[in-house]
């Protein structure tokens, strides 16, 4: 009988530890060809849109999809901007095996991903964050990041001041040396990992801002018409990115670069998963500027299903279904 995963269940089966040992399998199988998935569906929506993310992973197995919506005036509705809903499926039957609430999956397993690209583009002495945005993946990418890396600094900016000091307040000094800064320039300048987690259509930061060495994690701008980092640090930066067929239909940051012809598809020179299994592909020098550009695959999702619903089944959580 299928089972119901609420978020709270969810939270109380999946740890960001293992998430991260979880994703990093993913994007290799991801990239050795052992998954089975297209490029998202989506459509347009009223002030949003509506995705469809199927996948199957022939390593665990695992087969499921992911149906997910952007709607960023929710919150003046009391609800989050992304929601989900993820369906598990036994991969031998195609019989339900669970649904699960996907938006905590969504965050936490996005956070995941930066995660493991930290840990393979990010310079082993990486000491300074920079976080622009301060919504749900501020905090989940502080967490995440904090597991790969000690920092001993972490800056935040964004647009709305009192969202950043509720983030600051959240995620004090004494916990991460967490605080405000007065701009976008202040917080990115010096910082040796970049975080951009925003909602914005247009870049958040300038070239002249990221110093030789930095790592920039680009998780927003997820359409090919949005672009949330300086062309000129994508054109310049060794670029790696979680799907080259999803980064040359979705992403802005590229599509809109090669379009202007700043480089051609050759400029993406990995997927994450290909430098998994082979570091060499990623940071070559201590002084080069690495970016990875997410825009979250549905192996992510069915692969974090799964283990959470392993972990729920061991622990006899969830409502039954029918």
């Amino acid at each position: 009988m299928p089972i119901w995963l609420s978020e709270t269940d969810v939270r109380a089966v999946l740890s960001m530890e293992d998430l991260i040992g979880a994703m990093e399998a993913a994007l290799a199988a991801f990239s050795a060809g052992e998954v089975k998935q297209p490029v998202r569906t989506v459509i347009e929506a009223p002030g949003g849109f509506f995705g469809t993310m199927p996948a199957y992973l022939g390593s665990t197995p695992a087969m499921g999809a992911k149906l997910v919506t952007v709607f960023h005036e929710n919150p003046s509705k009391g609800l989050p901007t992304h929601l989900a809903t993820i369906l598990l499926l036994d991969p031998n039957t195609g019989n339900l095996l669970a649904i699960l609430d996907g938006r905590f999956i969504t965050e936490a397993r996005t956070a995941a991903v930066s995660a493991v690209a930290a840990r393979y583009l990010a310079r082993e002495d990486a000491a300074v964050l920079a976080i622009i945005g301060s919504g749900v993946q501020a905090g989940s990418h502080l967490e995440a990041l904090s597991l790969v890396r000690k920092f001993t600094e972490v800056r935040c900016w964004s647009p709305t001041a009192a969202h950043v000091a509720s983030f600051v307040s959240q995620h004090g000094v004494s916990q991460h040396g967490c605080r405000g800064a007065e701009s976008a320039e202040a917080a990115v300048r010096g910082a040796d990992v970049i975080v951009l987690v925003t909602a914005s259509p247009t870049p958040v930061i300038s070239d002249e801002w990221v110093k030789p060495g930095a790592c920039v994690i680009a998780v927003g701008a997820c359409r090919p018409n949005q672009r949330e980092m300086d062309p000129a640090t994508v054109a310049r930066g060794r670029l790696i990115v979680d799907s080259r067929a999803a980064a040359l239909t979705e992403s802005g940051d590229v599509v809109m670069a090669i379009r202007d012809g700043l480089f051609g598809e050759s400029h993406i020179a990995a997927e994450l998963g290909e430098v998994v299994k082979n570091p060499k592909l990623g940071r070559r020098d201590a002084n080069e500027i690495t970016i990875f550009k997410s825009l979250g695959l549905a192996v992510e999702d069915v692969a974090a299903a799964d283990l959470a619903f392993k972990r729920a089944t061991q622990l006899a959580r969830g409502a039954a279904i029918g």
